[in-house]
């Protein structure tokens, strides 16, 4: 009877340490993980993306080893009537557009990756005014990035 007291007990220990491991490495910071590194001003006629940060997250079921950018995009040309955006590419794949607003500042933070990469290893950004159709959009020199 005690033998099988101290089996029951033992294997009840094993059992929640076991479980507190994992719950403790599904948990992770993720933030932890990875170090944010500053984006140098992006900037064309009429837009300017500024204050940017990026980082190279880790490869989970929640930021899919993206690349996480975050900076303002501004309007310098508020009387121009044109928007302005923020592009961004993965890994070879097509450029993501996050637009901005007219005659502001507006704060952009967001991950970009691509469905059929574990991790991405390789980006670009850029900022860009849209002219419309009928005239070519002028956009920012592309800054590349590498993990």
């Amino acid at each position: 009877m005690n033998r099988k007291l101290v089996v029951g007990a033992l294997s009840a220990g094993l059992f929640f340490a076991g479980t507190g491991a994992a719950f403790a490495g599904a948990s992770g910071d993720v933030e932890a993980t990875a170090s944010w590194h500053k984006i140098s001003t992006r900037k064309s006629a009429g837009v300017s993306f500024h204050s940017g940060k990026y980082k190279w997250e880790p490869a989970g079921p929640r930021t899919h080893g993206a690349f996480h950018f975050k900076g303002w995009l501004k309007d310098t040309s508020a009387g121009d009537g044109h928007n302005v955006y923020v592009q961004v590419k993965a890994e070879g794949h097509d450029w993501n557009r996050f637009n901005g607003k007219q005659r502001k500042s507006v704060w952009k933070d967001y991950l970009v990756w691509a469905p059929a990469d574990r991790y991405t290893d390789d980006a670009r950004i850029r900022a860009c005014r849209d002219r419309g159709s009928f005239h070519p959009d002028n956009c920012s020199p592309t800054k590349r990035y590498r993990r």
